[in-house]
C-alpha cells in the first residue's frame, strides 16, 4: 500500500476513534437525561447513533479498499471476454480448420491456416484494435500524433502522405486492456498505387474493433458509402470531424449538424465528434507566431466511454466476425474445388451417353431422358459433395429427373435446339444418329448441372423443387455462346469418330470404339449413305430430323460393358 494511503488511513482511524469517544460521552449524558422522561425514546436514540457511526466506519474502509463485499480483490481486476462469445469464436475457428484441411491447393490452405492462427492469437492476447480510417490527408496521422502528444507519423498536405499502415500502442486511464491504434493509408486516391493502398486500408478497417472514420468537412458520397458499408458489417464506428479550427463557430455547428443528420439512420449523434488535431498556427498582435494546442478531448472522452462500456463485446464480436469471414472464404475455395471435380464427372458421362446413343439410336425420342441421366453419375457427384449414396438411391434420383425432363418437354426442345445449331453435310442416317447422340450429351449436361446444385444445397432442391432447378439450368445453357462451344466439342468427340468409323467399315461392319466417348458396338444394318446437308433434305425428312422422330430402320444393336 502506498505511504500516502497509509497516512490517510491512520489519520482517519484517529479521527474515528476521537469521534467515537466523544459520541460515547455525549450519548451517555443524553441517555441519562432522556431516561428520566422517556426511557423508550432514549433507547431508540442510542441505537440510531450507533448505526450511523458504524455506517461511517464501513464507508471509510470500503472507499480505501480495505475490504469488499464478497471478499477481497485486487484494485485492477482483468475483465474477461464474455464466455459465450469466446466459445462461439473458438468453435468457429475449429470448424474453419476442419474446412481448411479439405482444400487441395497447398498455397491457399497454408494461407488460411496462418490467418486462423493469427485470429486465435488475437483472442488470446485480448488487445483492442482501433483503426483510423478516411480519405487521404483528412488528418488521420495528425490525430494519432495528438493522441500520443508527440510526432509518431509524417504530416503533410499532399494526398497519400501515409503509404503504409503503422500501429502504435495506447493506454487509456481506467481501461484494463491495451489499445493498438493503426494509422492507415487514405482511401479514394487516384492511380493504381493509390487504389492498392485504399484496398489495404479497407482490410484494416474490416479487422478493427473500433473504427475512427476521419473527415475534414461534410461527407462526400463516396465517403458515405464506405462508412455505411463498414457499419453494415458490424463495425463499431465514430465519425470524427477534423480540422474544425478552419471554420467559424457557426460553420462548425452547421457541418457537425449535417454529419449527424446524414448518419442518423445507422449511427448515434453522440458518435459524431468535432476535433482540431493539428490547428493552424496563428499570429499574435505583436507579430509572434502562436501554435494552438490540439483539441481532441471530445474524441478521447467518447472513445473512453465506448471502450469501457463496449470494449469486451466489441473485441469478442470482431474475433467472431473474422472467424466467420475466414470460414466463408474457406467454403468458397472448397466449393470451387468441388465444382471443378463435379464438372469433370459430368463431362465424362455426357460424352459416354453421346457415344452410346450415337451407335445405338433409340426408337423413341422420349427415351433419351432415361438414357441421358446415369445413376452412377449421380452417385459420384454425391460423393464429391460428401453425400454417400448407394446405387439404388442414385437410380431413384436419376429416374425422377428423367421424368422431369420429359414432363417439361425439354427432350424434344433440346433435340430441336441441337438440330437447329448443327450444320452438317453428312449421310441422312448419320445426321439422325449425331443429333440423338449430341442431344443425349446435352441432356446429361443439364441433368449433371441440376444435380450439382442439388448437392451444393445439402440435397435440397429449394422452394421451387426439381422442376425449377432443371428449367433454370436449361435456360442458362441454351445461349448461343455455350451452344457454339458445346457443338464444337461434339464435332470432335462424337461426329468425327462416328463418320470415320462408318467410312472405314464395309457392310456389315464392326464399329470399333473411336474415342473415349464412343463404346464398342456391332452395327447390324447400315443404310446406303446419301451425303446431303439438312437443308437439302426433303420436307418430310427434314421435319423428321428436326422433330426427333427417327425411322426405326436406323436402329442398331450394341453390346457394351458397364
Amino acid at each position: 500500500m502506498p505511504l500516502s494511503r497509509q497516512l490517510l488511513l491512520i489519520i482517519g482511524l484517529i479521527l474515528i476513534l476521537a469521534m467515537a469517544l466523544w459520541l460515547i460521552d455525549g450519548l451517555q449524558r443524553l441517555y441519562w437525561q432522556l431516561s428520566y422522561t422517556s426511557p423508550f425514546l432514549a433507547a431508540i436514540l442510542v441505537l440510531l447513533m450507533i448505526a450511523l457511526v458504524g455506517l461511517f466506519i464501513f464507508a471509510f474502509l470500503y472507499y480505501n479498499n480495505i475490504f469488499r463485499l464478497g471478499g477481497a480483490v485486487s484494485p485492477r481486476q482483468a475483465i474477461e471476454v464474455p464466455p459465450v462469445k469466446t466459445d462461439a469464436a473458438e468453435a468457429t475457428l475449429k470448424a474453419v480448420q476442419q474446412q481448411v484441411a479439405q482444400i487441395q491447393d497447398e498455397v491457399a490452405r497454408q494461407a488460411l491456416l496462418q490467418r486462423s492462427r493469427q485470429i486465435a492469437m488475437e483472442l488470446e492476447r485480448g488487445e483492442l484494435r482501433v483503426v483510423v480510417f478516411g480519405t487521404g490527408s483528412a488528418g488521420k496521422t495528425s490525430l494519432i500524433n495528438a493522441l500520443f502528444g508527440r510526432m509518431v507519423g509524417t504530416v503533410g498536405a499532399p494526398m497519400g502522405t501515409t503509404i503504409a499502415a503503422a500501429t502504435y500502442r495506447l493506454e487509456l486511464p481506467g481501461l484494463n486492456r491495451s489499445i493498438l491504434i493503426t494509422d492507415t493509408p487514405g482511401i479514394l486516391e487516384a492511380g493504381e498505387p493509390g487504389q492498392e493502398r485504399g484496398q489495404a486500408a479497407r482490410q484494416w478497417a474490416v479487422d478493427a474493433d473500433l473504427l475512427l472514420f476521419v473527415t475534414d468537412n461534410d461527407l462526400r458520397r463516396s465517403e458515405f458509402i464506405a462508412l455505411e458499408a463498414l457499419v453494415a458489417i458490424g463495425k463499431r464506428s465514430l465519425l470524427v470531424f477534423n480540422k474544425s479550427d478552419r471554420y467559424s463557430e457557426m460553420d462548425q455547428a452547421a457541418i457537425l449538424g449535417q454529419l449527424r443528420e446524414r448518419v442518423r439512420g445507422f449511427m448515434s449523434p453522440l458518435d459524431v465528434v468535432s476535433i482540431a488535431a493539428n490547428p493552424d498556427a496563428l499570429e499574435l498582435e505583436n507579430g509572434v507566431p502562436y501554435q494552438p494546442e490540439p483539441d481532441i478531448m471530445p474524441l478521447i472522452r467518447r472513445m473512453a466511454i465506448v471502450l469501457r462500456a463496449e470494449g469486451e463485446d466489441l473485441m469478442a464480436d470482431n474475433i467472431l466476425l473474422q472467424s466467420q469471414r475466414l470460414g466463408e472464404e474457406a467454403r468458397k475455395l472448397i466449393d470451387g474445388q468441388r465444382r471443378r471435380q463435379a464438372d469433370k464427372v459430368v463431362e465424362q458421362f455426357q460424352w459416354i451417353s453421346a457415344g452410346i446413343i450415337a451407335v445405338t439410336p433409340l426408337p423413341f425420342v422420349d427415351l433419351l431422358g432415361t438414357a441421358a441421366v446415369n445413376a452412377q453419375m449421380v452417385v459420384e457427384l454425391g460423393r464429391i459433395y460428401g453425400c454417400e449414396l448407394n446405387l439404388e438411391r442414385g437410380r431413384e434420383l436419376a429416374l425422377s429427373l428423367a421424368k422431369t425432363l420429359t414432363g417439361l418437354g425439354l427432350i424434344k426442345g433440346s433435340t430441336q435446339l441441337i438440330a437447329t445449331s448443327l450444320q452438317l453435310n453428312l449421310a441422312t442416317m448419320v445426321v439422325s444418329r449425331a443429333i440423338q447422340g449430341i442431344t443425349a450429351a446435352y441432356l446429361t449436361y443439364i441433368a449433371g448441372r441440376s444435380f450439382i446444385e442439388y448437392f451444393r444445397q445439402n440435397q435440397n432442391w429449394g422452394d421451387g423443387g426439381m422442376t425449377e432447378v432443371v428449367q433454370r439450368q436449361f435456360q442458362l445453357n441454351r445461349r448461343d455462346e455455350f451452344l457454339k462451344s458445346f457443338i464444337q466439342d461434339a464435332m470432335t468427340k462424337v461426329i468425327q469418330p462416328l463418320t470415320e468409323s462408318l467410312d472405314r467399315s464395309p457392310q456389315p461392319n464392326t464399329l470399333s470404339q473411336a474415342s473415349p466417348g464412343i463404346l464398342q458396338a456391332t452395327d447390324t444394318r447400315i443404310l446406303p449413305a446419301t451425303t446431303r446437308p439438312i437443308a437439302d433434305l426433303s420436307p418430310v425428312d427434314r421435319s423428321t430430323v428436326e422433330n426427333g422422330d427417327w425411322n426405326l430402320s436406323d436402329r442398331v444393336v450394341a453390346d457394351w460393358d458397364d
